[in-house]
């Protein structure tokens, strides 16, 4: 779609969690946007399917991001979608941003991204169930391991937030690089 969307019948969004120490990667693919809410929704996808039971004794996920798209940390409606998400799993969530211009360090970004660009190389796909099919194809001799999964909903873009959002936050910033670094908590009921 981003080289002649005209003959495109649509596209798909791929949105990856990489767990380093497993060396697993599961990538959800959407439908329609990559919005805060689409990026928080598969990561809680992500965790009921997997995380949930490969850590059943977690009381916190570290989620590392890029700074910029939809998972930006100047971006106040990523930080509500992530309040939302540790509100319905009922867990911490520690988020580090990696600074403007050091995504390449994010160990996704060459350890599952590549193989998986490589897997889909040259292939007219057809259909979401298609992709997904190719990405879970997706291997490495280092022994990567893929799963895919269909985020089948629209997400509406340019949401904003209210501005006194701050005051349904359980958020804490950390004192090293406060804006890259944060701990959300579950609100209380």
């Amino acid at each position: 779609d981003h080289d002649y969307p005209y003959l495109s019948d649509g596209k798909f969004v791929p949105h990856g969690i990489y767990d380093v120490k497993k060396n697993k990667a599961h990538i959800n693919i959407g439908m329609s946007c990559e919005t805060a809410e689409f990026v928080c929704d598969s990561i809680g996808k992500w965790w009921k399917s997997l995380g949930a039971k490969e850590y059943s004794k977690a009381d916190k996920i570290l989620i590392l991001c890029d700074a910029g798209g939809a998972n930006s940390y100047g971006h106040n409606i990523f930080k509500v979608e992530l309040q939302k998400l540790s509100n319905k799993i009922n867990m911490k969530l520690q988020v580090a941003h990696y600074p403007p211009y050091t995504s390449k360090w994010n160990p996704i970004e060459h350890r599952v991204f590549p193989h998986v660009t490589r897997s889909i190389e040259g292939v007219l796909i057809k259909n979401l169930e298609e992709a997904k099919n190719i990405i879970k194809s997706t291997t490495t001799k280092t022994g990567l391991k893929v799963t895919a999964d269909i985020i089948k909903k629209n997400y509406e873009t340019g949401k904003k937030v209210a501005k006194d959002f701050m005051k349904t936050m359980k958020i804490k910033f950390d004192k090293c690089l406060g804006k890259f670094n944060y701990l959300i908590s579950p609100a209380t009921a």
